[in-house]
């Protein structure tokens, strides 16, 4: 990715969620390149999904050399947190996650999501992880068949199973441990790590990020964030691009 002199000019797009274009001039040819930007700035759910895929599909569509994933978050829906993943591994466009500003945090599903992204970058001052997948919604449901008196905590149990939920927690966050672990080994980052954010609910500051291989670098500010990112080579749908 080539990018050099960026000129960030902001412009509303909906609530919680904004989207920067920049105007960046590359070094081959004088030729003008793009870069766009959405800020993620709190909880992850249907809405933020929508606009990131939309957002993303604009930055195609203006042939940008990279769109630029802005978060501070506390996390969100799985189901959220997994279509915004599949939109940045199916992306044409090189997409760069970045944590910030400073005080803010990727937690819980921002920690995947920027496990996902071809390069990964947090301001000084930001912290990442707690990764632990939780059930929403209050305790399971009981199992039909049963009238009140039988559906109380001890149930139904099998002495030798473990409780339902205990089940429900396990598979949840192997199959949370399986995804981080993935997308490490996809872009050479700390799958160790990861799984212990996931495990462990463990978090890690920006400079012990960089530290741990968990991000590429530590930016200040935009402007910083893609003279670092300039030069990398990624991968985008099976090719690699400089």
């Amino acid at each position: 990715m080539k990018l050099a002199r960026v000129a960030l000019i902001a412009a509303a797009f909906v609530a919680a969620v904004a989207v920067c274009s920049s105007s960046v001039t590359g070094e081959a040819n004088g030729r003008e390149r793009t870069a766009l930007r959405i800020e993620i700035d709190g909880a992850i759910g249907p809405a933020s999904a929508m606009q990131f895929e939309e957002a993303l599909a604009v930055a195609a569509e203006r042939n940008a050399e990279v769109f630029i994933l802005q978060m501070d978050t506390p996390g969100g829906l799985v189901t959220s947190m997994r279509e915004i993943i599949a939109d940045i591994l199916a992306s044409p466009v090189p997409v760069i996650g970045y944590v910030a500003p400073a005080g803010g945090h990727a937690a819980s599903a921002g920690t995947y999501i920027l496990y996902a992204t071809h390069v990964a970058a947090m301001a000084p001052g930001t912290n990442l992880g707690a990764a632990t997948p939780i059930e929403m919604g209050g305790p399971l449901p009981s199992f039909p068949g049963g009238d009140d008196k039988n559906n109380g905590p001890e149930a139904g149990k099998d002495p030798k199973s473990p409780p339902a939920g205990d089940a429900m927690i396990a598979k949840a966050t192997n199959d949370a441990v399986a995804l981080i672990r993935s997308l490490a080994e996809l872009r050479g980052r700390n799958a160790d790590w990861g799984e212990k954010a996931v495990r462990e609910a463990a978090s890690l500051s920006a400079s012990a990020a960089l530290q741990e291989r968990v991000v590429d670098f530590v930016a200040r500010d935009t402007t910083e964030l893609l003279q670092l990112a300039d030069g990398r080579t990624v991968e985008i749908a099976g090719r690699k691009e400089v």
